[in-house]
């Protein structure tokens, strides 16, 4: 198969994560660059990455590299791009652009641009062009200009690969896949001792836990990707690369236990739980913070507590006094993981980081930070922790699937 320079993208914070997974596969002439990295490989592994890379967003194809210096420069250099290779005349097509430091300023006039360039090429043919179309796109194209060095890309994936195709409700604020896949590595967790969210909201990051400790690919759940509508996508390939992957899926052998306060939220969860086929390995609780108890001496947690946009700074502070005091008075013999844009007040947990880790969590920089909950930490203040719910837990016990 012929090899393409190809460029993965992720989030700030996970190129190394990312880095990781793309060498595993067999990827060659690995580079990290900001928010991705640039590798070499066919459409074999092209295929592999999208169906099985935790932090990649998307998967784009090099197909043309030009110096554009204005218009007419674009205009000309993807009119030269030999379309037919990847579009037929009944296809539909989308240009998304991104402009970084060049002389051209405006992408929407790009995309206008490049559009005409393509159409032409086809008119100068005398063959049917094809069209554009927002809504129902068969062939995704990237224009990326950056310095006045322009890669015209295929976007492997189409829909953003953090959309795995397992969530069908949320609650407010869900945190997205791919972060959440990628907090999961950079914790080193192996799922090897027992999992904990002690706020789960929508249940993401537990079912991304058990998704990769159980090895159920990261596309698993997506009912398609981009590359299916290619020229040269080659269906046996496709599917035996699912095959394979497939026949690799395991039970878990650790317990992974999601809880929140709210009610609403754990209906939320379960349903995705369902959806994914996971409420059954996944133990889901109602019941606040302080209520949860370890069920060995070690464990990890990994959660993403409210933050400043639904609080008030007194009461972010509080929130983060009451997480250290749980976490000194119930979780010795832990690591608690906690993703946080309100790093003054996560100093309010009494403890400090082991390690930290600079990430972005929606629009906002965030803080991925470690702690070691040792015998000896700093006592917990006597008194309830967080308001305790009177009503009876309604809890869906683990069980391994058939």
């Amino acid at each position: 198969m012929t090899e393409y320079t190809c460029v993965a993208k992720t989030f700030t914070g996970l190129e190394d994560v990312l880095y990781s997974e793309l060498k595993d596969l067999g990827a060659k002439d690995l580079e990290k660059i900001k928010r991705g990295v640039k590798f070499k490989g066919d459409n074999e592994l092209i295929f592999k990455a999208n169906y099985l890379v935790r932090t990649a967003l998307r998967i784009m194809k090099n197909i043309a590299v030009f110096e554009v210096t204005d218009e007419e420069s674009l205009y000309e250099n993807i009119k030269k791009i030999e379309w037919t290779d990847y579009l037929y005349k009944n296809q539909t097509f989308v240009i998304n652009t991104d402009i970084f430091h060049s002389d051209l300023t405006n992408s929407a006039y790009v995309t206008l641009k490049a559009k005409d360039a393509i159409a032409d090429h086809y008119r100068a043919k005398k063959l049917t062009r094809p069209s554009v179309n927002k809504e129902n796109t068969d062939i995704y194209i990237n224009i990326h200009i950056s310095h006045n060095i322009c890669t015209v890309s295929l976007d492997s994936s189409g829909e953003s690969l953090h959309k795995r195709g397992y969530k069908i409700a949320a609650d407010k604020a869900p945190i997205n896949e791919v972060l959440a896949a990628g907090m999961i590595q950079l914790s080193g967790w192996k799922g090897d001792i027992d999992f904990y969210d002690p706020m789960c909201g929508s249940g993401t990051i537990p079912i991304e836990a058990a998704m990769f400790a159980m090895d159920i690919p990261a596309g698993y759940y997506r009912k398609s990707f981009a590359f299916e509508k290619w020229l040269d996508y080659d269906d046996e390939v496709w599917q035996k690369i699912k095959a394979e992957a497939d026949e690799k899926l395991k039970d878990l052998e650790v317990n992974i236990i999601a809880s929140d306060r709210s009610e609403k939220a754990v209906q939320i969860a379960m349903k995705n739980l369902k959806h994914a086929g996971l409420h059954k390995d996944i133990e889901l609780v109602k019941t606040y913070f302080d209520r949860l108890k370890p069920k060995s001496e070690k464990g990890i947690l990994i959660f993403n507590p409210p933050y400043g946009m639904r609080l008030s700074e007194k009461d972010i502070i509080k929130t983060y006094k009451e997480i250290g005091n749980v976490l000194k008075r119930n979780w010795t013999g832990h690591k608690a993981w906690i993703i946080t844009s309100e790093l003054k007040a996560a100093k309010f947990i009494g403890l400090h980081p082991s390690k930290r880790f600079k990430l972005n969590n929606g629009p906002k920089e965030a803080d991925f930070l470690c702690f070691d909950i040792y015998e000896g930490s700093k006592k917990a203040k006597s008194g309830k922790v967080f308001r305790l719910e009177k009503k009876k837990n309604t809890t869906f016990k683990k069980k391994k699937q058939s």
